[in-house]
């Protein structure tokens, strides 16, 4: 129990119980803060190149603090290993066009929530099978705006599936 008398949540242990997938991230320094989120909230990282930066970039080194040696992220070569690997997951698709507003599905454990490119966004095969599906989301923004940064959407979704999950209040 914390000085004010809440009790700290407790963690399910890193690992396979809820997946953020970064499909072919451009930019290092919101790659290293998806990557801190992920540890943060026990989430397992994935990414799928081709990456926009080297994996022993300064600056995602610096982004995911010290943190960066404990994420282990899951990194796969290309689209199709990565879809090959998803399988029978659910996998979510996060994007500016989608109608589904990201906190009307129920999260369950084993779901991959999946964001794409900071210059082109999911690949649209991605997408349209998560529309299908009635998997693509999106999170409610003003009139004229554009798109949300990645990290900032990853960092909404992700504590809204934790909060599912978890029961955290």
């Amino acid at each position: 129990m914390s000085e004010n008398g809440t009790t700290t949540p407790e963690i399910v242990p890193f690992g396979e119980w809820l997946t953020v997938a970064l499909i072919h991230p451009d930019i290092p320094q919101n790659t290293g803060n998806i990557a801190r989120l992920c540890l943060a909230t026990g989430c397992r990282l994935v990414l799928v190149r081709p990456l926009g930066f080297r994996l022993t970039d300064p600056h995602l080194k610096r982004a995911g603090m010290d943190y960066w040696e404990r994420i282990d992220p899951l990194i796969f070569d290309d689209l199709e290993d990565f879809l090959e690997w998803s399988g029978s997951r659910r996998v979510f698709a996060l994007s500016a066009h989608a109608r589904t507003i990201y906190t009307q599905p129920k999260y369950a454990p084993g779901d991959v929530l999946c964001l794409g490119s900071e210059t082109e966004g999911l690949p649209a095969r991605l997408l349209q099978k998560a529309a299908q599906e009635g998997r693509a989301l999106r999170l409610p923004m003003v009139h004229g705006v554009r798109c949300l940064n990645v990290a900032a959407s990853a960092a909404a979704v992700v504590y809204e599936a934790v909060r599912q999950l978890q029961g955290w209040t």
